[in-house]
């Protein structure tokens, strides 16, 4: 489509826009300017930007197979010092939890229950501080 375009508008030779009727010869303005407005490129909507992350809000905890593969990238790479591919690290590891039975997961599950039943408490104290904000701001302003 772009070279339809390019070779029925030329920007060096007026004579299209001259047989349409958006130039006249003694035109001083450009033959950008004298175009359409249906023929200028539209200017791009502004993208949006993300909202500021709170700091003080804690973290979420790992998952059980985001445990194990903490551990199992240490061994592998031990193991296979040569290798430098992420996926294939990744890939491995994930093939290897599939085939772990559920007793040998448990360690990593309830490391993960314990680290998010701390994640748990310690977001409800956030939550409850950031209500008493809302609430001290809304008096504030009455």
């Amino acid at each position: 489509m772009s070279s339809y375009w390019s070779r029925s508008f030329p920007r060096s030779n007026s004579s299209f826009l001259l047989r349409s009727g958006y130039a006249s010869k003694s035109s001083t303005r450009s033959i950008a300017s004298s175009a359409p407005s249906s023929m200028k490129k539209k200017a791009k909507p502004a993208k949006r930007s993300q909202a500021a992350k709170d700091p003080n809000k804690p973290m979420r905890p790992p998952s059980a197979f985001f445990d194990f593969m903490e551990e199992f990238r240490k061994t592998f790479k031990e193991k296979n010092y040569n290798n430098k591919s992420v996926y294939v690290v990744g890939k491995t590891g994930g093939d290897k939890w599939k085939i772990l039975s559920e007793a040998k997961k448990a360690p990593n599950v309830a490391k993960a229950n314990k680290i998010k039943s701390e994640y748990n408490s310690k977001m409800n104290t956030y939550n409850k501080k950031q209500v008493n904000t809302i609430a001290i701001y809304e008096e504030i302003l009455k």
